[in-house]
Formats: structure tokens, sequence, C-alpha cells
């Protein structure tokens, strides 16, 4: 099993997180399954022509999304992201609510904040 990624030098998009984001996507969709291995920072730093400080970014966005795991010495991994990254996104989404509410928000307008901002988000992956 490979890792398939490709940075596009001409996108808009940071090259550190076009990686984060084809790990992610990788990940999710299970072409990298838990308990990969990926590549040491310097090693998929000089594959794809990239620092090695871009892909240790990369790499901390991850770990801090509960994508990958680092186990110290023995490497970094493909993590069971699904249950982290729906903890942190229930806890997210909770906080938010808290905020909504005391900001005066109605529901419905706490909710088109929400679908304007994962719109953004979601147009600027592609």
């Amino acid at each position: 099993m490979t890792l398939n990624i490709s940075i596009d030098p001409d996108n808009a998009t940071a090259p550190y997180e076009q990686l984060r984001a084809q790990i992610s996507e990788q990940a999710h969709a299970g072409a990298l399954p838990v308990g990969h291995k990926l590549p040491t920072v310097r090693g998929l730093a000089e594959d794809l022509g990239l620092a090695a400080n871009t892909v240790a970014k990369a790499y901390r966005a991850l770990d801090a999304d509960g994508v990958i795991e680092t186990r110290g010495r023995n490497g970094t991994f493909i993590a069971a992201a699904g249950d982290a990254a729906e903890r942190q996104a229930a806890a997210a989404a909770q906080a938010y609510a808290d905020r909504a509410q005391r900001l005066g928000l109605s529901r419905a307008g706490a909710l088109a904040a929400v679908e304007d901002a994962l719109r953004a988000a979601y147009t600027k992956q592609k």
C-alpha cells in the first residue's frame, strides 16, 4: 500500500494543506487503513520535493485532527480517526451552540452561519 499524494505548486492552497487534506481523505476513505505506517517527515518531504517543515506542519495538523498518531521512535500511523473526529466535531458543535445562544442568535440564524461556514470550507477543498 502506497501513499498517493500529489502537490500542485500552482494551486492557491498551501502545500501543507494539500498534503493534510489528501492524507485525511485517504484515511477516511479507507485507502490508508488504520495502523498504516506513514513515511518519516524527512522521507516524505524528500519524496514530494517539499521542505521538512511543510510536512511536519501537515503531520501536526493531522495529529490534532486525530487522523494520525505518533508512536515515538516507532513512527507515525493512521489512527482510528472516525471516533476521534466525531468526538472533536461534537465538542466543537456544542461549543458553537453555547456561543450562538449567548450571542442571542436564533436557531435558524445559528444554523445558517454553520451552513455558510461549511459551504465555504468544502468549496476551498476542491
